[in-house]
């Protein structure tokens, strides 16, 4: 696995893996040709069924085009071999023929991939019909993304039992073992990612209007906390909960700064959990930095041992790894055992398993916003369920990661993140 810097990454939204991951590509595929004057880019897959709606067309644009003029090409129907979230980038001769060409992918959370094959795949492509998508305002850079199968693991352990019989011989917890294959300047990294994460709520709640795209979708995040605030306790707590996350999310869809946690279109839930507790129960910031390194570490097996990739594996792989990165979070600050952080992390996740990515006219507002609220919610609730338990369950959190996996794959692709099924039909 590799370093939480590639799992926390601060960026603007509104996709990790249609916006981020694909501007960081164009990045290296120009740094790659300098000399150049023309290019050829072409997206495939779930790139190009909602790339237009997640911006992925102006994140490429804004690269190459200061450079020379860009020729792009969508294939929604053809899926390349090793991820759907497939692009092509080739020089484009005076001539008219292309040179270098290049095939990566963007595989989730901003990463970037080679694959273990490159190019298209004519023999068998799988057929997607081509979604709606509009246009929206153009993000902030973000900053250039590195390849993961550039870098080195620095966790020689890469499942959470393998990593649970280390605490239980060492007698240490989750974010020990973080700091153990990190080193201690992991922390100033986390300490950055805290303050991004706070002012992204901070924003989000005193930030009115509508959010950019066709949908018109007014922003709930400062009406939600203010009723909240009048509300008693026992009900107060989820409804500034919702405000947080609604807060951070709606700062995603309209291109705002955020940390993926682990992607752009899940990074409310971990944020509205940790600010929660932050503020209301006088947790230090030490100790949360303590719980963002232990939700780090669940992000991370998931991400090594599946996906996080809406395009892959559906919105399980986002919003359910999002909720059980809070769930283990939350665990921990509340002094939950090793084993009760374990099963708070599988709750969150199981109660996820099955969910589709279905965004309305590609656009990751309806219905993502909504569910980074109800999965923040969820996250404390399994925190309180798993803290009544002894930690002992059936299902344990490494077979819920495959279980997840294996049902992501079983989704037909019109359910992952092709704007083509579920509630994304109400717009056609």
């Amino acid at each position: 696995m590799q370093s939480l810097r590639e799992l926390y990454r601060i960026g603007t939204g509104p996709s990790s893996s249609h916006t981020m991951g694909p501007q960081a590509a164009a990045q290296q595929y120009l740094g790659r040709h300098p000399e150049a004057t023309a290019f050829d880019v072409t997206l495939y897959g779930s790139l190009a069924a909602t790339g237009k709606g997640h911006m992925t067309d102006v994140a490429i644009l804004r690269v190459l085009e200061p450079q020379g003029p860009v020729t792009l090409h969508w294939e929604p129907r053809i899926f390349l071999p090793f991820h759907p979230n497939g692009m092509k980038f080739a020089v484009l001769q005076p001539g008219g023929s292309l040179s270098d060409e290049w095939t990566v992918y963007s595989i989730g959370g901003g990463a970037l991939s080679e694959g273990e094959s490159s190019g298209p795949s004519p023999d068998s492509p799988s057929p997607v019909r081509e979604g709606r998508a509009h246009p929206q305002p153009l993000p902030r850079e973000g900053r250039p993304l590195a390849f993961e199968s550039n870098l080195s693991p620095l966790y020689p352990l890469t499942t959470m039992e393998d990593i649970i019989k280390w605490c239980q011989q060492s007698g240490r917890s989750f974010w020990e073992y973080v700091e153990q294959c990190e080193g201690p300047e992991i922390w100033p990294f986390l300490q950055e990612v805290w303050q991004v994460m706070q002012e992204a709520v901070e924003r989000g709640i005193n930030h009115e209007g509508v959010l950019p795209g066709p949908l018109g979708l007014q922003r709930k995040a400062p009406v939600y906390y203010v009723k909240a605030k009048g509300y008693k306790a026992n009900l107060q707590s989820d409804g500034l909960v919702y405000a947080y996350a609604l807060a951070v999310s709606e700062e995603n869809a309209s291109g705002g700064r955020i940390v993926t946690a682990p992607t752009c279109g899940s990074c409310g839930v971990l944020p509205a959990v940790l600010y929660h507790l932050s503020h209301n129960h006088t947790f230090s910031e030490e100790r949360i930095l303590h719980a963002l390194a232990t939700a780090g570490l669940i992000g991370n097996l998931v991400k090594h041992n599946a996906s996080i990739s809406g395009a892959d594996v559906g919105c399980q792989g986002e919003v359910g790894t999002a909720c059980a990165m809070a769930s283990a979070a939350a665990c921990q600050l509340f002094g939950g055992s090793v084993a009760q952080i374990e099963y708070a992390a599988e709750m969150g996740l199981e109660h996820h398993l099955g969910m589709t990515c279905d965004p309305v006219c590609g656009l990751v507002q309806i219905p993502c916003i909504e569910r980074n609220a109800f999965a923040a919610a969820r996250a404390l609730d399994a925190n309180f369920y798993a803290s009544l338990s002894d930690g002992q369950h059936r299902v344990s959190f490494d077979r819920i990661v495959r279980v997840m996996k294996q049902t992501g794959h079983d989704l037909p692709s019109l359910y992952k993140e092709t704007s083509e099924g579920g509630l994304a039909k109400i717009s056609q």
